[in-house]
């Protein structure tokens, strides 16, 4: 069986594979459309991250392949039903990320809430703005507002409330009356009335028709003055120059995006320049520990399906 990798995996997962089957593993395959087209055409199993769109010619290309692993949860940039169409079983490494974005979420919120981390040039140079910089907000007794409250929501909130902050969350998948708020002691909440009440709202939603620009500047117009909104979901479910311009008008007090629209970011985007941001390349999810976690359990799963 052969097993193509087109994106970066852990390399002792990797070998795991290599034990069983003929691996071809090449992080820039993703990068080298014409070779992955034709390694394509002889996977019995192809492994990705976020980056290769499995759809349209890579799709068609994929003659004989029985499953499509996924690096990670998200699954916009795979044709799910298209894949399951043609007999192909696709298998994301749910939960295996969750610890990393969610201190991710917990880490970038209390360095904006803080504001005062990004001072260490000023610092060095002498200037010394401790007047400026002695207003800072303590992240215990803050609201954190989470938009979908699934498992990486969830794991965000314990970690939320370890530190004291309240918690409510947003989720039409689930009904009021569902037993996980009680279990979980975070608050069921409009989407409305979130934006409206939260120090720190955090996005935990899958991008699909009905979530792109949840977050429209009208809905931005409504939150709370001087929240953090943080997106470690998907470019596209916020709109990232609304909320660039809420920063510079400071109706808003920070942000941290992992994710945006267009990736990588152009030259000219509206980050540019952007007061109190915190912006990464896609890496939320993604840590020495979370690597190894994710890589090694779509490894077992693919090898599994493999056999079946």
């Amino acid at each position: 069986m052969q097993i193509v990798i087109s994106e970066f995996m852990d390399e002792s997962a990797v070998a795991q594979l290599q034990a069983q089957h003929d691996v071809v593993f090449d992080p820039t395959l993703v990068d080298d459309m014409p070779r992955l087209l034709q390694l394509a055409q002889t996977a019995d199993a192809l492994i990705v991250r976020n980056r290769t769109q499995v759809r349209g010619e890579l799709l068609a290309a994929l003659a004989r392949c029985k499953v499509i692993g996924r690096l990670g949860v998200g699954l916009d940039n795979i044709d799910v039903s298209a894949c399951e169409a043609r007999g192909m079983q696709v298998i994301p490494a749910t939960g295996a990320n969750a610890l990393a974005v969610a201190e991710y979420v917990i880490g970038t919120a209390m360095v904006l809430l803080r504001g005062v981390y990004l001072s260490s040039a000023a610092v060095a140079s002498g200037t010394w703005p401790r007047p400026a910089l002695s207003n800072g907000r303590e992240i215990s007794g803050t609201c954190l507002g989470l938009v979908g409250f699934g498992g990486i929501g969830r794991l965000t909130a314990k970690l939320a409330q370890g530190l004291g902050m309240n918690v409510m969350a947003h989720d039409p998948m689930l009904a009021a009356d569902n037993p996980v708020w009680a279990e979980t002691g975070v608050q069921c909440a409009s989407f409305e009335d979130l934006l409206s009440q939260a120090d720190v709202v955090s996005l935990h939603v899958p991008l699909t028709p009905g979530t792109a620009n949840m977050l429209s500047a009208e809905r931005i117009a409504g939150m709370k003055p001087g929240a953090i909104v943080i997106n470690t979901s998907r470019g596209g479910i916020a709109d990232e120059r609304a909320v660039a311009a809420a920063l510079r008008e400071s109706r808003l007090g920070g942000a941290a995006f992992d994710v945006f629209e267009s990736e990588p970011l152009g030259a000219g985007s509206a980050w540019e320049g952007c007061p109190n941001a915190i912006l990464t390349p896609h890496v939320a999810g993604v840590t020495a520990e979370s690597n190894v976690r994710v890589s090694t359990l779509i490894a077992a799963a693919v090898a599994r399906a493999l056999k079946a």
